[in-house]
């Protein structure tokens, strides 16, 4: 049986970082070296200078490669330094099209920084391909997918995006940070470049600050290569050595996650004072089948609307288990207010225009007993005052 025939689990644990070839060492050995001796002044080893190259990153970038079904994977300093060494590939003049409730940072990146160098955007409806299709220009060199979007969840056809992608010699760009490889691999959908924030799920643990990029085309990996070599946002050894720690135990986080989002998902669509859960994992939810068709599960991230503020407020002051911060993916439950948080970079009436209300929560469902959670966001909830919930066709 080959690793090639393994099972993803299997993979996380079975990989080219699995012991070290030259002292048996079953953990990564950390290379603090930032440079590196040349024993030959004519030819120079595979390593020179850390930016450029260093083995422990280097072990980091083979698994997350694997791991996405890729043939280069790229460590960098932060997820927003993946994405934007990414969007380095375009130039002035180039157009790309982006989810419409895409990450605050990404917002940031492209509406603040990319426009200073005379690179064009329209955010449209992802979910929507006449609309994508429609906003395509002759100009639009990336389309620039998330799925499910941050906060709001959004689904969108990779497929569907890929192809016109391709028909319009575009690249796809995809932010797979949601749902990792162990639930969805857009490479197999036909997708240019996975980007992640491996501070994230990956490592798990609320105690790194990674980002990732995998390629499944040789040359589009050299150019990327050559960008984060020439930028110069790499991934530190030992950041580099926790999320591969992390990796180890990505299954089995991920898999009690999602099994606790789902009920939690349940409880709140049910809720009184709830006005709105969204969650692909919801037969009612509009990318449900799309959900299930491409992915392996719809992940441990939810969102739900309460009714205003001052909602959210008490809510917050009288929720006892999660804590309320930035960032999502850890073994702890983490509840975050996107409005102030991961959107805050976002203008006031461009957050209305995408759903992102004062009344909108994100949660990220860690691994503490669900039904602990379930209770404490049921208590927490009992608190808020009554407020007739509308009703929605479902």
């Amino acid at each position: 049986m080959s690793n090639h025939d393994w099972s993803f689990q299997t993979k996380l644990l079975h990989n080219e970082a699995k012991v070290d070839t030259g002292t048996g060492a079953v953990s990564v050995p950390i290379h603090h070296s930032s440079t590196f001796h040349q024993f030959n002044v004519d030819e120079f080893g595979k390593y020179d200078y850390a930016r450029s190259g260093n083995p422990t990153r280097e072990a980091l970038e083979q698994a997350i490669a694997e791991l996405e079904g890729g043939t280069r994977g790229l460590a960098f300093s932060s997820g927003m330094a993946a994405i934007s060494t990414a969007f380095l590939l375009l130039s002035q003049g180039d157009h790309v099209l982006v989810t419409e409730d895409v990450y605050g940072g990404t917002f940031r990146i492209i509406t603040d920084v990319l426009t200073r160098f005379g690179i064009e955007h329209t955010f449209v409806d992802m979910t929507d391909l006449h609309q994508v299709a429609s906003e395509i220009r002759p100009n639009t060199k990336v389309i620039y997918m998330e799925t499910p979007s941050n906060p709001l969840l959004k689904v969108t056809d990779i497929r569907g995006i890929v192809n016109l992608a391709k028909a319009n010699n575009c690249l796809t760009f995809l932010d797979n940070t949601f749902l990792t490889p162990e639930l969805q691999r857009p490479l197999e959908h036909g997708v240019d470049v996975v980007l992640h924030s491996a501070t994230k799920f990956l490592s798990g643990h609320s105690d790194v600050l990674a980002g990732l990029a995998v390629v499944k085309d040789e040359e589009l990996g050299n150019r990327l290569y050559k960008l984060q070599n020439a930028f110069g946002a790499v991934l530190g050894v030992q950041d580099a050595w926790l999320v591969l720690r992390g990796l180890k135990t990505l299954h089995v986080r991920l898999k009690q996650s999602q099994e606790s989002a789902l009920k939690l998902a349940h409880f709140l669509s049910e809720h009184p004072k709830v006005d709105e859960v969204y969650y692909p994992g919801l037969s009612f939810h509009p990318g449900y089948d799309t959900q299930r068709y491409q992915a392996d599960g719809p992940g441990a991230v939810l969102s739900f609307k309460l009714a205003n503020y001052d909602a959210v407020k008490t809510l917050v002051e009288n929720v006892k288990l999660p804590v309320f911060a930035v960032s999502l993916g850890a073994v702890e439950s983490i509840l975050s207010y996107p409005a102030k948080m991961s959107h805050a970079a976002m203008p006031p009436e461009e957050r209305e225009k995408r759903g992102i209300s004062d009344g909108l929560l994100r949660l990220s469902v860690g691994l503490e007993n669900v039904d602990d959670l379930i209770k404490d966001f049921d208590e927490a909830l009992e608190k808020l005052p009554h407020v007739k919930k509308e009703e929605s066709v479902r």
